[in-house]
């Protein structure tokens, strides 16, 4: 083996000027929801930790450091190929390309450029040189957007709809002021160790040596190690030591870091008493300390757990590791594939969907070892929904249902629930919506903008659905919300052409249009196909082809009203107001908008919770 170094850089000091190629042996670019929100909460909790108002610039470079884990380089022929930690470059080049974005314009802005990308003879070059990823990172940093051809790369699927989420994760209390002093500190004052070696053998035997020989020593191994000391040494030892290697490499294997994942969302289900505030000086607590360092955690609160005997460890890991790592993995399962739409657990897949990562700790904390298979999956029937209706109220609502807004409130409410029994859990989760002041109802002018489109098209795939299913047809849910294996790929459709000319009568200005154009009762989901051919035309001349598409679109024509039994049943069973339309004005925008309002509140209704769970009065 040839000379290898090891040493800490700065964030700067690792992608600034410098480009870095990825070998064929290494994966793409997978990262979830919820580990880029957890990469930026665990980020930004910490400088928050430092960060003071009367701060000048000069004193980020007192803050603390933040260590970001390790990376391994193989140097050939003088260029750099990354063997391990492209995960954490590609998502910190994105939220680079999402700051340099934000601070636009402004008169403190950071100069983050040479970050992103290096130009030389005029052609940019990016800090990772994925040639499929190309177009998409130039579009995103130039536009903050990119619309996928079809067939592209899962990668850069994964990138766009990374990229997006950003925009409700990055915290809002640090979009003002302390913005220029968090870039500071996150291009200087973060760092990682980067390993190189010079031979491309040796860098992938040091890859495998820490990754599969278990001679990293990650806060997973160290509280595996921690626990297993506790364990009476021989047959016993030796089987909670399986058991644990075994279901953590299964996680690992079906998602990266899903085992570290697990352990914290276990811990924090589980244990976690308080979560640090919000606000300056505010130390981390159970919930912030169990995401950076749940193996020191459990050390310094052994005794809080319960772990006091040889026995106690044990059955923490035989019983309780056991017992939740099977539902976590239905949960991530659950999170990622096609279920069937009479599964108790489809509701987190809907909420997986929408981007809701806070979600995973909610479930599992009413759930306790001694649960039959019955009472886990109604209990996550139960939590599922709520999530289910709070986020479509928040929605519907325009109100963020981002990590970093949400993070406090929801562990109230894991809090609340754990280890709660099924009609006690129905009844508090039922109770927390009835304190909600944002309903269906208190909220008229739901309009779709460029912030909201993703989380309007699910409502809309959830309504359309909902019309099909209850009309004796097969669920579409995974169709409409592009999630299926089909080609057809279905985008928001305005009923109303962009012309405002077509409807001067009714407005005066061009803005009163647009923004009428845009309510919810104006829009329908149909294949993207459709909206190329269709989308300038009149609403005439798009009826007869609106009868072809879904019932939520086929309900604007008359056609839908003539033999179609099963919709006419639904119609007259549900009293809701559908009516077919020769012409569509403003009113008919508004009639249109009660109607999905008057869906939706069947859909996301909360007694549901109390009906499930055999609790009604």
């Amino acid at each position: 083996m040839k000379k290898i170094d090891g040493v800490d850089k700065s964030i700067r000091d690792i992608l600034k000027g410098n480009k870095y190629s990825i070998d064929y042996y290494q994966r793409e670019y997978r990262w979830e929801s919820k580990q880029l929100a957890e990469l930026v909460n665990d980020l930004t909790s910490k400088f928050e930790q430092a960060w003071d108002p009367a701060h000048v610039r000069k004193e980020v470079g007192k803050y603390p450091y933040y260590f970001l884990g390790s990376i391994i380089i193989s140097k050939k022929d003088g260029e750099p190929y990354i063997v391990d930690g492209q995960q954490r470059l590609t998502s910190l080049t994105l939220l680079l390309i999402f700051l340099r974005r934000l601070q636009e314009g402004r008169a403190d802005e950071v100069d983050i450029d040479e970050l992103i990308f290096s130009e030389t003879y005029g052609e940019k070059s990016f800090n990772l040189g994925v040639e499929d990823r190309f177009d998409c990172m130039v579009a995103l940093y130039e536009k903050g957007s990119f619309q996928a051809p079809k067939g592209a790369p899962e990668s850069v699927l994964t990138l766009v709809a990374r990229y997006d989420e950003l925009a409700d994760i990055f915290p809002e209390q640090l979009r003002g002021p302390a913005l220029p002093f968090f870039i500071d500190w996150l291009q200087n004052r973060v760092q990682i160790v980067q390993v190189t070696a010079y031979a491309d053998d040796d860098a992938y035997t040091i890859f495998e040596t820490m990754n599969d020989r278990g001679l990293k020593l990650t806060p997973a191994d160290m509280l595996k190690g921690y626990l297993l000391a506790n364990i009476e040494d021989g047959a016993p030892r030796l089987k909670a030591n399986d058991l644990w290697r075994k279901r953590l490499r299964g996680l690992n294997d079906l998602a990266d870091d899903a085992g570290a994942d697990f352990l914290k969302t276990w811990l924090r289900s589980q244990y976690a008493e308080k979560i640090r505030e919000r606000k300056k000086a505010a130390q981390p607590e159970d919930w912030d300390r169990i995401g950076t360092e749940f193996h020191r955690w459990l050390r310094a609160n052994h005794l809080r757990v319960g772990l006091k005997h040889k026995q106690d460890f044990l059955d923490f890991i035989l019983q309780d590791l056991q017992f939740y790592s099977d539902q976590y993995l239905r949960v991530i399962q659950a999170s990622s594939d096609y279920l069937d739409p009479a599964s108790p657990l489809r509701f987190i897949s809907y909420n997986a969907d929408v981007g809701f990562t806070l979600q995973d700790q909610l479930l599992l904390a009413p759930l306790t070892p001694d649960d039959d298979a019955n009472t886990v999956d109604q209990k996550l029937e139960l939590v599922g929904r709520f999530v289910d209706i709070l986020v479509a109220w928040r929605v519907w609502n325009n109100r963020s249902t981002a990590y970093s807004t949400m993070s406090y409130a929801m562990f109230l409410v894991m809090r609340d629930i754990r280890r709660l029994s099924v009609p006690k859990l129905a009844k508090r989760l039922y109770g927390t919506l009835m304190k909600e002041a944002e309903t269906f109802d208190t909220n008229d002018e739901l309009a779709l903008h460029q912030q909201n489109r993703s989380k309007i098209h699910l409502l809309l795939a959830r309504i359309a659905d909902y019309v099909e299913t209850s009309s004796g047809g097969l669920s579409r849910y995974d169709e409409f919300a592009n999630n299926g294996k089909k080609s057809i790929r279905y985008e928001v459709e305005h009923i109303w052409a962009d012309h405002y000319e077509q409807h001067e009568d009714e407005f005066e200005h061009v803005a009163d249009f647009s923004r009428y154009r845009n309510r919810i009762g104006g829009l329908l989901l149909v294949p993207k196909s459709f909206n190329a051919s269709y989308n300038d035309a009149t609403f005439k001349k798009k009826l007869p082809h609106y009868f072809k598409q879904n019932l939520l679109a086929a309900s604007l024509s008359g056609l839908c009203y003539e033999k179609n039994p099963g919709f006419l049943r639904f119609v007259k069973a549900s009293d809701l107001d559908f009516r077919s339309y020769a012409e569509f004005d403003a009113a008919s925008i508004d009639e249109r908008g009660v109607l999905y309002r008057d869906l939706a509140k069947k859909i996301w209704n909360p007694d549901d919770l109390l009906t499930i769970a055999g609790a009604m009065g």
